[in-house]
């Protein structure tokens, strides 16, 4: 009898053997990252951010010999049609000092839909660095093109993914889905690369006061390759968890300790002035932390960028909490049917899913084919495939001294449960109320970009009742590693991810193998998202390579793939 070979089923004698799969070399083009940085009145160099048809905020920080003192200082800003500014478009005068940190943002309006302006700003006779910037296109639009790009940690390398997205010309925005900085101090996460590569954090010590953050801030913005990339685009973001402590939520975090680190209330609104003040976006009012908003592209798409850590987020589980309490499979059942599935565990909120509502209506009355959904933690449904009988007693003490719930997360893998609690698999009925609230809302034709992971993916979007919602793309990191990385769990990282896949069947593609960003192009009908990687983030010399590329179209209504190129044999076969 001939066994039928089927996607869970194949290449699992590959697996147990570490046989991991790669594609055909895939053509290499070699840089040189930007090494000069912004010096003088305007070290932190130029930014814009959260454009409009007709407006864009421009941002900059003056660099006073006094700092501290609490003077006030006058900052010119300028805009023309030209880099030579010869055709000047605008031109104001505005005030900073030690209150707001000496950044400075002006927010721009009375602007040309889709058009590039440059801009600079003065103190006396000295100006900053040139920046160059576009509005949001209006009417008629067929096609438009973003860098997704996120997770930025300064001691785990240099910023080579930030230098090749100022490398392209021709985008609309770069979208940043969050860990823009990480706030752990040299002691954590990153210490000791950061000791190796001359890179290591300022503060010394982890981030928890106003000045930390701002300090912290200011070391992430003194990066060339940061600089030059905000320079060359302007930028919608949106944070994760490390710009206020990991695995943040509403009320705490995974790495805030009240007793010792005080309120966290305090620590959180620290951490967003200091995020306010420097980075090119709007403040919301009246609640800083609902930091969600759209952009509409003509009649192509919309942008929703959501807020999913401290608005309503309900605590998230920890795998060494929860693995004690699974102790029958009655109890297995319990946590998997009842306890994850309780309707009141949050991400969203309800003022968050009203503004979608009308953000989806809107987009729909306005004849959009496409919502673009900027997000911060897979959404997509992932179980964890059983690791018990594939890692060693010696990869798990290896791996606890990274990460402290490594042995319960083993434990975990056998009982058929979500792979990350942290990410929406920890609350499905927030992401069911998600995918029904898209669908009574026109929200057919929707990608969901997803950052966090420091990994690639693409995944289908599915309901509960197994229709489709859409898809979503994950991208990896500027510079912090992957799960699923080739030398990861003892050489065996790849290997997890190719098991990864195959036991998830809305897992489409995963890999943890390089560093990039998503190169998104959305037209009227198809999409293509091209992971653009870089072979290195421990020397500013590179080769920069397409590490897969994916077609998505919307014909039946639903976002799905297409097709792949670029995947090796087992990738491709997984697809």
């Amino acid at each position: 009898m001939t066994q039928s070979i089927t996607r869970r089923t194949a290449l699992t004698s590959g697996l147990a053997a570490g046989a991991a799969s790669c594609a055909a070399s895939p053509k290499m083009t070699p840089y040189t990252a930007v090494s000069e940085a912004a010096t003088g009145a305007f070290a932190h160099g130029v930014a814009s951010g959260d454009p409009g048809p007709t407006s864009v905020v421009i941002w900059t920080r003056a660099s006073p010999s006094d700092a501290g003192s609490d003077r006030r200082m006058s900052v010119v800003w300028e805009t023309a049609a030209d880099e030579a500014f010869t055709d000047m478009r605008g031109k104001g005068e505005t005030q900073t000092g030690a209150a707001k940190d000496w950044t400075v943002k002006v927010d721009l309006a009375d602007l040309e839909p889709g058009a590039t302006y440059y801009y600079r700003f003065r103190i006396g006779d000295q100006y900053s660095p040139v920046g160059r910037t576009r509005t949001l296109p209006a009417g008629a639009v067929e096609k438009a093109r973003f860098a997704v790009v996120s997770c930025s940690n300064y001691p785990f390398g240099y910023f080579n993914v930030y230098d090749l997205i100022a490398r392209e010309d021709a985008l609309n925005a770069v979208l940043h889905l969050g860990d823009y900085f990480y706030e752990y101090g040299r002691d954590s996460y990153g210490g000791e690369s950061g000791a190796a590569l001359n890179r290591e954090h300022e503060p010394a010590h982890e981030t928890l006061s106003l000045a930390d953050y701002r300090r912290r801030h200011a070391q992430y913005k003194s990066d060339p390759s940061a600089q030059a990339m905000h320079a060359a685009h302007p930028i919608i973001p949106v944070w994760d968890d490390h710009e206020t402590a990991n695995d943040s939520w509403k009320t705490g975090a995974e790495n805030h300790d009240p007793e010792t680190e005080g309120d966290w209330d305090a620590r959180r609104r620290a951490a967003l002035q200091a995020y306010f003040e420097w980075m090119p976006v709007r403040e919301p009012t009246p609640a800083p932390e609902a930091f969600f908003r759209s952009f509409s592209f003509g009649d192509l798409l919309t942008i929703a960028a959501i807020e999913t850590r401290l608005t309503a987020r309900t605590q998230p589980f920890e795998y060494t909490e929860i693995v004690p309490t699974l102790t029958s499979p009655e109890a297995v059942a319990q946590f998997r049917d009842e306890i994850l599935w309780d309707e009141t565990r949050e991400l969203l909120g309800a003022a968050q899913r009203r503004f979608l509502e009308t953000t989806f209506q809107d987009s729909r009355n306005a004849g959009q084919p496409w919502r673009l959904i900027a997000n911060q933690v897979i959404m997509g449904k992932v179980i964890a495939p059983d690791l018990s009988e594939r890692v060693t007693e010696e990869d798990i003490i290896s791996l606890e001294e990274q990460w402290d719930q490594a042995r319960a997360f083993v434990e975990f893998s056998k009982l058929g449960l979500p792979t990350n609690l942290d990410a929406w698999d920890g609350y499905p009925a927030a992401r069911e109320r998600f995918y029904d609230l898209a669908k009574a809302n026109g929200g057919d034709g929707m990608i969901v970009v997803t950052g966090d992971t420091h990994t690639w993916w693409a995944n289908d979007l599915v309901s509960k009742d197994g229709a489709a919602a859409g898809v979503e793309l994950g991208v990896s990191s500027v510079t912090s590693p992957s799960p699923y990385r080739p030398e990861f769990l003892g050489g065996k990282g790849a290997d997890y991810a190719l098991l990864t896949n195959r036991e998830n069947k809305d897992v489409r593609y995963l890999s943890g193998a390089s560093h990039g960003f998503i190169d998104l192009t959305i037209e009227r009908e198809t999409a293509r998202a091209v992971f653009r990687a870089v072979d290195t983030v421990t020397s500013r010399n590179y080769n920069a390579f397409d590490e897969a590329a994916f077609d998505i179209d919307r014909k039946d209504g639903p976002a799905r793939f297409a097709d792949a190129d670029g995947l090796g044999f087992k990738e491709g076969f997984l697809f």
